[in-house]
């Protein structure tokens, strides 16, 4: 670029000659514009103007004097000087002219061809995605942002992700000095597209040139860059372009942009299209096509980032594969034997993600707060990576991961520090335990106990393909998952499965099974035998998922169907509409003797049973008065003198919604959303009406607003505030509302325990969001 503009520059107006004007991203983003790539139009914020907001402002000085004699491999004080570094930069007011440049800048991409008022603002070091070094995924990544006050932020933050831990840490140990690099933001146009994912013009794997590889899945492509779901895998030959492989994955959710707002979010995939090739054969063709042109126009294999929007391919990033292996490296300081000798089988199969043969200890970390754990040479297991573990995978010999694919993060890192990866074992976190040695074949997927592979005796006690779903292999996540229970036939079994307890434990079922209407046992002097059944079925439960909390919801049962049991009809009046009609708490009210009976079968669970993991929960409150009374009902009983037990409500009634805090005052420990009755309440809309069915949706705004609020009140006041409703079973997009409003825990039905926590754990990556998110 012969006269630089010093500030901001459209994409067309770089080439790979201004990496200092406008970073590797920027670059490269104005190379593939020039060589007839198709590209989202944008422009870039210069490293220029970051380096004249550091200097006027005097950060530089702070900057070097917060990082000088910095030890990187002591990552607490490496987190703490990188949150000083940030909030600095954050808290430093922003050039107005700057922010007036860019918002005229701004309305006119929104006018040009292939603009929107939704852009992605990238970031873009200096030194990065350079052919001997690639820092992609280092700083941050904003998608659909919005207005020309908005990007202005979002390009200061992105100028502070310069200076997160990660970050300082990658460039110490690369010895790049810190305030040489300096950082462009490119400001692109968002494609909201249909189907996104990644290409590489080489197998990442094998270094194999002579074909591509493209990963696909639907919606945007940062759930294929972060890792949180497996793609499709195509294998495509270049000369002649042909289609080798397809590996088509189930996919039941997808990330895509909200209608009518900035903000993504994770809705399920229609059930016709989980399971379809998410790429037609042609659309492969061409994106091969177009890999081919831009691998020519570098001369190098290229990583490159597309998107599909309305049939139409756009490429929104390149960079340089720096991860081209010359020969199968051997690490530590135990020879293993050649691969071809090792006959006896593997401990382990996996994905092989990066080729090499490694020994080591296995450190099995948990998060990446555990990271100071592994030491030279050890072998990092864990369920999958991100940029925070990269200070651990560099002292590690090599990497085994539970998810993720070939193009996932601890894929694409370990190929970089040249140590072989295994990726999307399933098991590992639970067939490796710690301290053990094991050998790793990165080329093959294989993982062999010791240093030279299983014994035949080993061998024959491990079958990893038994348990392929292990529940200890399961992501790991700040909202609680729990599970909706009734019948005690199952609890064995779901206790197995990846959850934190049960969320609601339905007295009803238990009830309906011994035939006999709880009032006419009373009444024929079998009060006891009521008792001891309720409690034998609370127990079963209770030992199951010990020591995790079971939370019974006492009965709540509808006149109609308590009719139904034998005697019912002659203490049952008969009601036009039961759902809103004698229930829940009232009846603990106008019949305490009853009520009573079940507070005796949670005493002796609790008591003589032991199982101090069962609490109670109060269905269909309508007043705060009618809760003090049951309240007082249960203090009556003894067990709220326990300390160990937790009393929750059921908010289910508007009444509940708008007196919140005045529930809460009385003295819960738990508050449980039930959105089925909630809706219906809310709405006006009988949920068993089959002609008003559109009606009823746990997504009206009003409903939303109820539930949030609650969850507002509950936090404030440090109340535990959960959701036991069939609504997070059904709609991701419903999950992720509470996620990101702070719920708890959520309780859902068993057959959707393994899909809810996989997306609570991918909306929790978004919302403490790596800078590894970076696709479209």
């Amino acid at each position: 670029m012969a006269n630089p503009v010093p500030k901001v520059v459209w994409f067309e107006e770089v080439d790979k000659t201004d990496v200092d004007l406008v970073g590797g991203k920027g670059a490269n983003l104005g190379e593939l514009v020039q060589a007839g790539i198709p590209v989202p139009p944008g422009f870039i914020v210069t490293a220029e103007a970051y380096r004249k907001f550091i200097q006027v402002n005097k950060l530089d000085r702070y900057i070097q004097q917060a990082l000088t004699s910095l030890d990187p491999e002591d990552s607490k004080t490496l987190q703490a000087k990188a949150q000083e570094i940030q909030a600095k930069i954050l808290n430093t007011p922003f050039d107005r002219d700057l922010e007036s440049i860019i918002t005229e800048r701004y309305t006119e991409l929104r006018l040009r061809p292939g603009g929107s008022a939704y852009v992605a603002v990238r970031s873009s070091a200096t030194a990065e995605d350079l052919p001997d070094a690639s820092f992609a995924g280092q700083q941050a990544t904003f998608l659909n942002v919005s207005g020309g006050a908005n990007v202005a932020q979002a390009v200061r933050a992105a100028w502070a992700s310069l200076f997160g831990a990660r970050a300082i840490y990658y460039r110490s140990v690369q010895k790049y000095d810190h305030l040489k690099v300096a950082i462009a933001v490119p400001i692109q146009a968002m494609v909201q597209s249909e189907v996104a994912g990644i290409l590489f013009t080489l197998d990442p794997l094998t270094s194999d040139k002579s074909v591509i590889t493209i990963d696909a899945a639907w919606g945007l492509g940062e759930a294929v860059v972060s890792g949180s779901l497996t793609p499709d895998r195509y294998t495509v030959q270049k000369e002649p372009l042909e289609i080798l492989e397809r590996e088509v994955a189930t996919q039941t959710w997808k990330i895509s942009k909200t209608e009518g707002k900035g903000e993504n979010a994770h809705f399920a995939v229609p059930a016709e299209a989980q399971t379809q090739q998410k790429l037609t054969d042609t659309q492969i063709l061409a994106l091969s096509e177009l890999g081919k042109q831009i691998e020519a126009h570098y001369q190098f294999p290229q990583d490159t980032e597309w998107a599909i929007a309305k049939n139409q391919i756009f490429f929104v990033q390149s960079r340089p594969v720096t991860t081209i292996k010359k020969k199968i490296p051997v690490r530590s300081g135990v020879e293993p034997l050649p691969v071809a000798e090792i006959k006896t089988p593997p401990l382990l199969t996996g994905t092989g993600a990066s080729i090499g043969i490694a020994v080591g200890t296995v450190r099995v970390l948990k998060s990446s707060e555990e990271i100071d754990r592994v030491k030279e040479g050890d072998i990092l297991v864990a369920e999958m990576t991100s940029p925070d573990y990269v200070p651990a995978m560099r002292r590690a010999t090599a990497i085994v991961t539970d998810a993720g694919g070939r193009t996932s993060h601890a894929a694409i890192v370990s190929r970089e520090l040249g140590i072989p990866a295994i990726v999307g074992t399933g098991t590992a976190t639970h067939i490796l335990h710690e301290g053990q040695t094991i050998t790793v074949d990165g080329a093959n997927g294989k993982i062999y106990q010791g240093a030279i592979g299983l014994t035949h005796e080993e061998a024959s006690k491990v079958d990893s393909k038994k348990h392929p779903r292990d529940p200890r292999t399961a992501p790991k996540t700040a909202t609680k998952l729990m599970v909706n229970l009734a019948t005690p036939e199952k609890a064995a079994e779901i206790a197995k499965e990846p959850v934190d307890g049960v969320g609601l434990l339905r007295a009803e079922f238990m009830i309906a099974t011994l035939g006999e209407h709880p009032k006419a046992m009373v009444q024929t002097g079998r009060r006891a035998e009521y008792v001891q059944k309720l409690a034998a079925g609370m127990t079963t439960f209770a030992r199951a998922f010990h020591p995790h909390p079971v939370i019974y919801r006492a009965s709540d049962f509808k006149t109609n169907e308590y009719r139904s049991l034998k005697g019912g009809a002659e203490f049952e009046p008969h009601e036009e509409n039961p759902m809103i009609g004698y229930r829940g708490a009232a009846r603990y009210v106008a019949d305490p003797d009853l009520f009573a009976a079940e507070l005796e079968a949670l005493q002796e669970v609790r008591g003589r049973g032991g199982y101090e993991n069962l609490y109670l929960m109060i269905p269909f409150v309508r007043t705060v008065d009618e809760m003090k009374q049951v309240k007082a009902m249960v203090d009556k009983s003894g067990l709220t003198y326990d300390r160990t037990f937790r009393l929750y409500m059921m908010c289910e009634v508007p009444s509940n919604v708008i007196m919140i805090e005045e529930f809460l005052d009385i003295g819960l420990q738990g508050v449980s959303i039930g959105s089925n009755d909630l809706t219906q309440l809310t709405l006006g809309v009988d949920r068993d009406n089959e002609t008003l069915a559109a009606t009823f949706n746990e997504r009206d705004p009003a409903v939303l607003r109820s539930i949030e609020h609650v969850i507002q009140a509950c936090r404030k006041k440090k109340v535990t505030v959960s959701i036991c409703g069939q609504a997070p079973s059904n709609y991701p997009e419903f999950t992720e509302f509470l996620v990101r409003r702070g719920i708890n825990s959520i309780s859902v039905n068993p057959d959707v325990i393994w899909k809810t926590r996989e997306l609570v754990a991918s909306v929790e990556r978004q919302l403490n969001r790596t800078p590894l998110a970076t696709g479209q």
